[in-house]
């Protein structure tokens, strides 16, 4: 495993614990694996670029900051150039995040990528639970996962 893949775990994970159930490492984790299956799938995007935005992209709840939808974006970027991930792709895992949410998919489009996108089935796919999985599994040619 790649070791900024193991401590940017390690930081979600702490920042995650004091979530619900719909935010905590148990959906993080499921995310992370979606998006891995989808990327490998597909054999599209940036997979370190994916499995960071996957990992971190719950970190700051925004009841926790005032409905700032930008703050775990900010976070997630700051930590990611703090453990040497160059600018350029800490700032394309912050646009992720920043543009993740069910919410935004109403909003006009100011950005988008194939990382984005893989990320996005993979969070919207776990928070329609076990149907979800099942429709990936079968989508993804493994029905029986």
């Amino acid at each position: 495993m790649n070791k900024l893949i193991s401590v940017a775990t390690q930081f979600a994970k702490s920042k995650l614990a004091a979530f619900d159930g719909g935010h905590d490492w148990s959906h993080t984790e499921r995310v992370l694996r979606l998006a891995r299956q989808i990327q490998h799938a597909e054999q599209k995007g940036d997979l370190l670029t994916i499995e960071l935005a996957a990992i971190l992209h719950d970190i700051a709840d925004t009841k926790f900051y005032d409905g700032d939808e930008q703050e775990g974006g900010r976070i997630a970027r700051s930590f990611l150039e703090e453990n040497g991930l160059p600018q350029d792709q800490a700032k394309h895992v912050e646009q992720i995040i920043n543009n993740l949410s069910f919410k935004k998919s109403f909003e006009k489009v100011e950005f988008s990528s194939i990382e984005m996108e893989i990320v996005q089935d993979a969070d919207r796919l776990d928070a329609i639970g076990a149907i979800g999985r099942k429709v990936a599994g079968i989508w993804l040619g493994r029905p029986n996962d």
